[in-house]
């Protein structure tokens, strides 16, 4: 079950090793934020928003087929590079796949490091508002 999140996990490092500085990852998380997918405005709601982000930032997830999706729209292309880097391992996942396949993949590429404090800690609560919804997601299969 979590073979393919951490498939995942070394696709998107694979996407990184290029970068070295932290102004090559910087870059690179700009030019991922520029491919992000729009939310309609009926979707950005107090709800979705991701609170903890120094942007302003949504969250939509759904659940199809037993499985999580994600789509994080930011108005700063860092959050929103960030947010493709969590979805691109996360969606389409099973939401306990969501829960117990940690982001272990964000330290190794030293995202950490050369993040603001105030980044690293928007990172973390996209992160933790996937994980709200792969429960919530859980909560409705099973009473489903």
């Amino acid at each position: 079950m979590f073979e393919a999140c951490r498939q995942k996990q070394e696709e998107v490092k694979k996407l990184f090793a290029a970068a070295a500085t932290p102004e090559e990852k910087y870059q690179l998380l700009m030019d991922l934020g520029r491919r992000q997918v729009s939310l309609s405005p009926e979707e950005k709601t107090e709800q979705s928003r991701v609170r903890g982000c120094q942007s302003i930032t949504y969250l939509k997830a759904t659940l199809e087929n037993g499985k999580s999706y994600f789509h994080i729209e930011s108005d700063a292309l860092i959050s929103a590079g960030l947010g493709q880097i969590l979805t691109m391992v996360y969606s389409g996942q099973a939401p306990e796949v969501v829960l117990k396949c940690p982001p272990t993949y964000l330290e190794e590429l030293g995202l950490y490091a050369s993040l603001s404090p105030g980044r690293a800690n928007g990172l973390a609560s996209m992160f933790t508002k996937m994980k709200q919804e792969a429960l919530k997601h859980i909560m409705a299969m099973t009473q489903g």
